[in-house]
């Protein structure tokens, strides 16, 4: 009775195992989605973080665009043709135009040519002020800056007022605003008593403020364009000027190459082969002599771009191009595609020579005309030169 008991309450446990068993079956996949939605948001959170910083890839992508991205507008480098007027905020004094109109009202237009002029941006042809202004602008856009005098022309400095000797200054400009030099130095004279003279050596705008007006009007791509507008600023000359491609021959010195061929290899090359042969029959040891190569000149054509300038009085006279003829062809030089710039004087009998002397002396048909009297006329014409100058 017992026995039967116990297998009765076996059979029920079982039964009842059995059916839990499904009910678990059914359970156990219910916990794979917990697991998965746990475990996604930090499988994406890994995915978007760069190095633990938090900060996603595709946001440092774009910040590496934006570096690489060409800045626009005009930027340092660019020739431009600009128009400007500049002014003193304070009394409105006319510091530089390039517009004729102004120039012709304030009197001023027969000392110059008064025309847009070419700049390069970055390079300081224009107050520092003025070339931030302009910068990441677009060509036919208009400015106006106010220069401050510490950028402009300086503050005044009362220690560059000085007494020095009359004896410095000509007699012709002992008198009060004459512009004077004293040892090599521009200033104004302001007095001077007996042997005294007190000059101011600050630049006469110095204290202004400036401001500028101008306007973008092109940029200049052309190499002839580009060297005539830097002369033109430079010198304030119209010069004859034109571009030319020479062949030019170029001496240069070649040094020996450090990997060139050492003993050992020119034997097997089969180059000392023969003094190998000679000494192994003689019965003497082979010697190995190491020379040291010697450089190579070589010379060789190459095209050069020419920038032919024709002189002329005033060029020659000039005295800006006379002190930085160097500096100034080298400017043009590392700022242009031109490799060299030729002064090319061209004497054609006229100008400042010596018209009566040149043609008593000439070959042909010069001995009817009288020496002397051509002597007395390039006499004359020396003298009407030197009142000119």
């Amino acid at each position: 009775m017992s026995d039967d008991s116990d297998d009765a309450v076996e059979t029920e446990a079982a039964d009842a195992a059995a059916e839990d068993a499904p009910d678990a079956a059914e359970e156990a996949p219910a916990a794979e989605p917990e697991a998965q939605a746990v475990e996604e948001p930090a499988g994406d959170s890994d995915s978007e973080a760069v190095d633990g910083t938090g900060v996603a890839a595709g946001d440092d992508e774009t910040d590496e665009d934006e570096a690489d991205a060409e800045p626009e507008g005009l930027q340092d480098g660019d020739f431009l043709r600009v128009a400007y007027t500049a002014r003193t905020v304070e009394g409105d004094q006319l510091v530089d135009t390039t517009d004729e109109a102004v120039a012709e009202e304030e009197g001023v237009a027969d000392q110059g040519t008064f025309e847009p002029r070419v700049i390069v941006l970055g390079e300081g042809h224009l107050f520092p002020a003025v070339e931030d202004d302009i910068r990441g602008r677009e060509v036919g856009e208009t400015g106006t800056v106010e220069v401050p005098a510490a950028d402009a022309f300086g503050e005044y400095d009362e220690a560059e007022v000085e007494t020095v000797s009359a004896d410095k200054i000509d007699e012709d400009d002992r008198y009060p605003g004459a512009p004077v030099q004293i040892d090599g130095q521009q200033g104004v004279l302001e007095t001077i008593v007996g042997g005294r003279a007190r000059v101011d050596f600050n630049h006469p705008l110095a204290g202004d403020d400036v401001a500028y007006e101008y306007e973008l009007l092109d940029v200049v791509e052309d190499d002839l364009e580009r060297a005539e507008g830097l002369l033109d600023m430079f010198l304030e000359l119209d010069l004859e000027m034109w571009l030319e491609t020479d062949e030019v021959e170029e001496t240069r010195v070649e040094e020996p190459d450090e990997d060139s061929e050492t003993p050992e290899e020119s034997r097997e090359d089969g180059d000392s082969e023969e003094q190998s042969s000679s000494s192994r029959e003689s019965g003497q040891s082979p010697r190995t002599e190491a020379v040291d190569a010697e450089p190579e000149t070589v010379t060789e054509t190459v095209d050069k771009r020419t920038l032919y300038v024709e002189s002329d009085p005033q060029l020659a006279m000039n005295q800006q191009w006379m002190m930085q003829k160097q500096q100034i062809a080298q400017q043009i030089i590392d700022l242009t595609s031109i490799d060299r710039i030729l002064i090319q004087e061209i004497l054609d009998g006229s100008g400042m020579g010596m018209p009566g002397m040149m043609g008593g002396m000439g070959g042909a048909g010069g001995g009817d005309v009288d020496i002397e009297e051509a002597l007395e006329e390039a006499d004359i014409d020396a003298d009407e030169i030197a009142e000119e100058l």
